[in-house]
């Protein structure tokens, strides 16, 4: 990835990160120039979101204040890091999950 690319794709990459309306909007935006810096980041914003969705269902149920305050904790963590690589202009996959995310959405912005 060279650094117009990645000026390019700054933008997108984190609209991504905001919520997964942001994801679809930085989708579908990038389907006509197929930006490599924001498809990375689309992929690892809808891992991020869909891992979220999942996981809250089995958390609310638990009706545990620390639980939730945990889970809050933690994917709050690993958004902040994902919209902070995307306004550095890096590509750092995130923690523990960002391998799975770009393999399971590899198809994104091919």
């Amino acid at each position: 990835m060279n650094q117009k690319t990645i000026e390019e794709g700054k933008t997108l990459g984190l609209v991504a990160y905001l919520t997964l309306f942001g994801t679809l909007i930085a989708f579908f935006m990038n389907q006509d120039k197929k930006n490599t810096f924001t498809s990375f980041h689309i992929r690892q914003a809808l891992g991020l979101g869909l891992l979220y969705i999942m996981i809250a269902f089995v958390v609310s149920s638990l009706d545990s204040m620390m639980v939730s305050m945990s889970f809050w904790i933690f994917f709050s963590v690993l958004y902040l890091y994902g919209i902070y690589s995307a306004i550095t202009g890096k590509a750092n996959k995130i923690p523990l999950l960002g391998d799975i995310f770009q393999n399971l959405f590899k198809s994104i912005g091919q």
